[in-house]
């Protein structure tokens, strides 16, 4: 039996379709598994070529028009890639401000990626016989709903903390090698401190019912289930659902969570470094020698899988065997997953690690860690604004004439790097590896799947909303996905 392909996909930054072929090739599709898929992004944009023979300062003001929606996180990367180079940090007070406009990008995708990306597909007539559905209807139908009324606002005051803190959003320039070149007056504190108040309420009456805190604080699966019962709230509401489709049994992937670690602070991060290893039982710090990006099954030259500071993107549209412009990217030669769930596995997080340790990576837990963050993050950014003083926000960086530098930083969708080769004053080779190149990425030379290829083999062939659950549930950006 031959293929089906599920594509384009709405409600999903950029393009993407999804290939699936049932476990056996014989008998009828109903009842049929998927026994294989392959993960295309079909769409070339060729930024890292782009920047070949510029000056390095150029990709301050290219990188982030990847993407209109985490072009933050790019500059972020670019500006730690550049400061590498150059051999210096941001000052405190610039990370502190840093963290504060990445932090306000991300937890805006999260919002969005939520209420206007996921829940939707739950508002769809096929589920019209589930109890919950009338209340989920009211609320998350597309357009219709009363939660777009809700989030709009509320993520667009959120947002205009990048107007006081970085001057605009997207594509800011504020972020620099040496820290942050904007620095906020008194009065433009006092406005973020009212933000993050307004946000602080929003999330607390409308998505948890409850304090951040005490949502932070929630431990167990056990403890979960205790706070949800009576409650009000749209955190609530996605627990009644996931609970009566059963998602926590759907999209299992790879078992290995990777993390750059997020937001730095005091020689550390807010959330740490590294790579909790299910498979092999052991949460190990992450070392930027052991990536390599494999190349084998992408519309790309051929060649052997290299790391990504020797990488090159070069397109060969008609490669025979490739389906897709995504490269493989791998850590020790093996698959991992990135994002909130990664994160906070790897942080260590009670909940995350219990959800992790008994059901891997899946729908549910995907969601609820990104959710869980809102509560994590919100209280951290008061801490920073708090935590501005007198001193610099920026130091003066010179780039070298050669070199090489590397930015990691950890976007909405998890961990984004950028390597950077400058020669004779000129940007030699600039590679990305993006957080979806990790989770949507396809197989490598030896024939092994990416992280959602992974994810979607076992569900019911012809349930195809359940494989697009599966597929949001990594909140995939396709436009940062093919560098």
């Amino acid at each position: 039996m031959s293929r089906i392909v599920l594509g384009p996909f709405n409600r999903v930054e950029g393009d993407l379709e999804v290939s699936l072929e049932p476990e056996t090739a014989q008998g009828d599709h109903q009842g049929l598994r998927v026994g294989a898929a392959y993960v295309n992004s079909p769409l070339f944009r060729g930024f890292e070529q782009m920047l070949v023979g510029r000056d390095p300062q150029d990709a301050m003001v290219i990188v982030p028009r990847i993407c209109g929606i985490c072009s933050v996180a790019q500059s972020a990367a670019t500006a730690a890639a550049l400061g590498d180079l150059a051999g210096l940090g941001p000052t405190p007070n610039g990370q502190r401000l840093a963290n504060l406009v990445l932090a306000c990008e991300n937890l805006a995708d999260h919002l969005s990626h939520f209420y206007l990306f996921f829940m939707p597909d739950f508002a769809r007539d096929a589920y019209q016989a589930q109890p919950w559905f009338p209340q989920v209807a009211a609320r998350f139908k597309a357009v219709q709903g009363s939660a777009c009324a809700d989030v709009l606002p509320a993520r667009a005051a959120f947002l205009q903390i990048m107007g006081s803190l970085a001057g605009k959003w997207p594509h800011t320039l504020s972020l620099q090698p040496g820290g942050m070149a904007r620095a906020p007056q008194a009065a433009e504190r006092l406005r973020v401190f009212g933000l993050l108040k307004e946000f602080r309420r929003w999330l607390e009456r409308h998505l948890f019912g409850d304090r951040l805190e005490a949502v932070a604080a929630l431990e167990s699966r056990a403890q979960l289930d205790a706070w949800r019962q009576g409650r009000r709230g749209d955190l609530a509401a996605f627990l009644e659902v996931a609970d009566g489709l059963g998602l926590e049994a759907h999209g299992r992937g790879t078992d290995r969570f990777l993390s750059y670690g997020a937001y730095a602070r005091d020689g550390g991060w807010l959330f740490p470094r590294g790579v909790l290893d299910l498979p092999a039982g052991v949460l190990q710090g992450f070392d930027p020698a052991d990536v390599q990006e494999d190349g084998h099954h992408a519309w790309l030259q051929p060649g052997p899988a290299l790391h990504p500071s020797e990488g090159e993107t070069l397109p060969v549209a008609d490669k025979p065997g490739a389906y897709t412009w995504c490269k493989a990217p791998r850590w020790q030669g093996q698959v991992v997953e990135c994002g909130a769930l990664a994160r906070q596995a790897v942080a260590g997080h009670p909940l995350i690690r219990e959800l992790v340790q008994t059901g891997g990576g899946n729908v549910l837990s995907r969601v609820l860690a990104r959710l869980l963050e809102l509560a994590l993050v919100l209280p951290a950014m008061e801490g920073w604004l708090a935590a501005l003083d007198d001193g610099p926000c920026i130091q003066p960086a010179r780039l070298p004439a050669a070199g090489r530098g590397v930015g990691l930083v950890e976007a909405a969708r998890g961990a984004l790097g950028h390597w950077l080769e400058v020669r004779d004053g000129r940007i030699l080779r600039y590679q990305i590896i993006a957080p979806t190149t990790w989770n949507f990425s396809p197989r490598d030379r030896h024939a092994t799947p990416g992280a959602l290829e992974q994810a979607l083999v076992g569900l019911p062939l012809q349930d195809t909303l359940l494989v697009q659950h599966v597929v949001r549930s990594f909140d995939p950006c396709m436009v940062c996905t093919v560098h």
